[in-house]
């Protein structure tokens, strides 16, 4: 006679093991989803660096003050509370809870052939931020 099926055993490792990697995927999911949102903050704040940019070039120097700029900052969202532009054209890109709670700080530098930005700055933890602003 044979027995069909699971024995209790196999069921009870085959549930550990997706256990395991349930925990795994999770955390990893959810951090994937905040650096979506922060990128997304940082396409939203490409505007202004427009501004910042077509100022620099007409005018050969940063902006003394955002209103140089003229420049408005776009409604907030569900992941970005504010876009703040400040003195010598540094933008301020200030996240909601949703896209890990912190700022990313854009500093214009300039330079011979343009403009270069350092987005280094802020509170936002590093593991959200973009690679190249970590």
């Amino acid at each position: 006679m044979y027995d069909r099926g699971f024995t209790l055993i196999e069921i009870l490792i085959t549930i550990t093991i997706i256990g395991i990697l349930i925990a795994i995927a999770i955390p990893a999911y959810q951090n994937y989803t905040i650096r979506v949102r922060v990128s997304d903050g940082l396409d939203l704040a490409s505007g202004a660096q427009l501004a910042v940019n077509e100022y620099t070039m007409i005018n050969n120097q940063l902006p003394a003050t955002a209103a140089d700029t003229q420049y408005t900052s776009p409604a907030a969202t569900p992941n970005v509370s504010s876009i703040v532009m400040g003195n010598l054209g540094v933008i301020t890109v200030n996240y909601t809870a949703s896209a890990g709670n912190g700022s990313i700080i854009l500093v214009p530098t300039l330079q011979v052939g343009g403009l270069t930005w350092d987005c280094t700055r802020g509170t936002l933890p590093a593991q959200y931020r973009p690679p190249s602003c970590r």
